[in-house]
């Protein structure tokens, strides 16, 4: 897939995947994951671009802690066939991107020959195996406002938990267009009996509602920013910290794993990292001009 507000084609084909020496290995990711469970680390989320793509990757969820709670994002295209062993290496939860569930759209969105059907069998194989599952929708003017009630009906009567998600100015490549965001106000006037429920914890990123027995969420980073709560650091797959979805820079953890760092010289200097923070992208959008990151390079 080459989804057309993370990864188009025109700017990602032909692009050289750095070598091997380059990315952390599941050795040195999970010992910097030990490394801030002391910190209060309670979640990690393994994401991509595809983290399926991985070789191996059940292999490394096994060797993270398991009082942690572990989940994954992906494009569900191999969850089918992963399903089983991901449960069974200790992942608990599966959020799969789905923007449409008719082919035309969904194949434009995701600029793919694949099916929804594909996704939608790796969801049922997922919760199968035990694993809870979300589906993440991004919506766009234009593109997939058919899609908030659409993807809502089909799953209703089943536990998975649908979450809408703005159009982001993720990177430089997208082509984002204020003009293209669909908020969630805009979303929630699409779909009846909606009625608000409280937040699981601080920081969680959607806003909740009710809707009969079913769960759906708004993730409003553009009209709604939550800057002032956001507890998630990420790591890219070549060592560095970045406090921000939308940071132009990370922080260098490599070069201190490879000079022999303990775990907690990389707890001291997380914590450093992350008690001078003061990205608050969503909540300064257009006053300042700096080039972000992609998407594709930390994960969503």
């Amino acid at each position: 897939m080459r989804c057309r507000y993370c990864m188009p084609r025109e700017h990602f084909d032909g692009h050289e995947f750095l070598s091997r020496e380059e990315i952390l290995t599941y050795e040195e990711l999970a010992f910097v994951v030990e490394s801030l469970v002391p910190l209060g680390l309670q979640k990690i989320r393994l994401t991509g671009g595809e983290p399926l793509l991985r070789r191996d990757v059940c292999d490394f969820i096994k060797m993270l802690p398991k009082e942690l709670d572990l989940a994954m994002t992906t494009n569900g295209l191999l969850l089918e066939k992963f399903a089983v062993e991901l449960a069974e290496s200790g992942l608990d939860r599966v959020t799969v991107s789905l923007d449409a569930l008719d082919v035309e759209t969904f194949q434009a969105m995701g600029d793919t020959k694949e099916t929804p059907e594909t996704v939608l069998r790796g969801i049922e194989a997922a919760r199968l195996a035990g694993l809870k599952v979300k589906v993440n929708a991004v919506i766009r003017a234009g593109y997939n406002e058919h899609s908030v009630e659409k993807i809502a009906e089909r799953f209703i009567g089943t536990d998975v938990i649908v979450r809408y998600i703005e159009f982001m100015d993720v990177g430089e490549t997208n082509s984002w267009d204020n003009g293209e965001v669909i908020t969630g106000e805009m979303m929630r006037s699409m779909l009846e009996n909606l009625s608000p429920i409280e937040p699981n914890h601080i920081g969680e990123v959607a806003n909740r509602y009710k809707r009969g027995t079913q769960e759906i969420g708004f993730i409003e980073s553009v009209s709604k920013p939550f800057c002032g709560d956001c507890n998630r650091a990420r790591i890219s797959a070549d060592g560095s910290l970045y406090t921000c979805l939308f940071a132009s820079k990370g922080n260098d953890l490599k070069s201190m794993l490879r000079m022999g760092a303990n775990k907690s010289q990389i707890a001291d200097a997380v914590r450093n990292i992350w008690s001078k923070r003061d990205d608050a992208y969503s909540e300064t959008r257009g006053k300042f001009s700096s080039e972000k990151v992609e998407m594709s390079f930390i994960g969503g």
